[in-house]
């Protein structure tokens, strides 16, 4: 009798045994990570990593920089922004200065994040930015 027993018991705890293993399998699977990260220049990216971007030649114009980063908000008045091109909401800004308008720019105001959101942009491209819509503004 213990003989069968420990047969039986045997048997359950192999049988056990196979559906943790296959438990754990299908845990495995689920949690499995779904990409890897590749850094340029290492050898297990051989030729899969995407290409360096080649150096700017130089600042964006004022439109490109204009388009990009500010009409989204300047063309619409989106958040309270000053449309372009009208006069009565910028003269109050324009009378600040120059000086203060591109601070503004690059450092954000009232609703206007940082460099209206353009993190690429240079100091230079967003004061070109500024000069086209005052120039259109006033």
């Amino acid at each position: 009798m213990k003989r069968a027993l420990a047969v039986v018991l045997l048997g359950f705890g192999l049988a056990a045994s196979a559906v943790m293993a296959s438990v754990e399998d299908e845990i495995r699977a689920r949690i499995a990570p779904v990409g890897t990260v590749c850094v340029q220049g290492e050898e297990e990216c051989g030729s899969s990593s995407a290409p360096a971007q080649a150096a700017s030649s130089g600042p964006r114009s004022a439109g490109e920089v204009y388009s990009a980063a500010c009409a989204a908000c300047h063309d619409t008045g989106a958040a309270g922004a000053p449309k372009k091109g009208d006069a009565g909401a910028w003269s109050s800004r324009i009378d600040k200065g120059m000086e203060t308008l591109v601070t503004h720019a690059i450092n954000g105001f009232n609703a206007m994040p940082a460099k209206g959101g353009c993190s690429s942009c240079s100091d230079e491209e967003i004061q070109l930015a500024v000069e086209l819509m005052v120039e259109e503004s006033q």
